[in-house]
């Protein structure tokens, strides 16, 4: 991958009109080694949405970040809620405890637990995220479970090949799977804003090429 040109396809562009400052280019790195050594594998159309979603989840910084909000803003997470019973949270304060954090937003004792044992499965880390989960936010942990969250479905239990092909199509077709992949994370919550940052994303990696 030309690097130089995948940021030259950026700069300026929609995402990023006023060029890219350091820390979106450090963030950027980062997923770009992660994923180089460890997905390459992958379609480039998920890499695209993956980039899209850091994007968006990120607040465009492409750098993890812990979810916003007062401590009391985080009460809707606690054990007995609705939202506390569907994210495993089982202690007073898991709530803010376990509040989202990373590249996608990794929210609850569920998730986080879940994704250790994953991580460590596949990749022999050991981290334990309740225990520490803070760790949700380690720019290297919180890609992998960026990339291999979504590729295999931790989230809402849709995955990237729900709804994502290998295949080279129209910009309408892709832009078509990228509106509809945002299930893999949160439903259609700024599915089609997310699916334009993906095909420009995808441009760019095409340029890159």
């Amino acid at each position: 991958m030309n690097r130089a040109s995948f940021y030259a396809a950026l700069r300026g562009g929609a995402l990023f009109p006023f060029g890219l400052q350091k820390g979106q280019v450090n963030g950027i790195e980062n997923l770009l080694n992660v994923w180089e050594k460890y997905y390459s594998g992958e379609p480039r159309n998920d890499l695209a949405y993956n980039l899209a979603t850091a994007y968006h989840e990120t607040a465009q910084t492409m750098q993890p970040i812990t979810e916003r909000g007062p401590k009391s803003y985080f009460d809707k997470y606690e054990p007995g809620t609705r939202l506390g019973k569907l994210l495993g949270n089982t202690f007073v304060g898991d709530g803010y405890r376990f509040r989202g954090e990373g590249h996608v937003q990794n929210t609850g004792r569920r998730n986080a637990k879940f994704a250790s044992d994953r991580l460590n499965e596949k990749f022999n880390l050991g981290v334990d995220l309740v225990a520490m989960p803070g760790k949700r936010g380690d720019p290297f942990i919180s890609a992998h479970s960026l990339f291999l969250g979504n590729r295999e479905g931790w989230w809402t239990g849709k995955d990237l090949r729900d709804f994502i092909d290998d295949k080279d199509e129209s910009d309408a077709e892709d832009l078509r799977e990228f509106i509809a992949a945002r299930r893999v994370v949160n439903g259609t919550d700024k599915a089609t804003k997310i699916g334009g940052h993906a095909l420009i994303f995808e441009k760019a990696l095409k340029a890159a090429a």
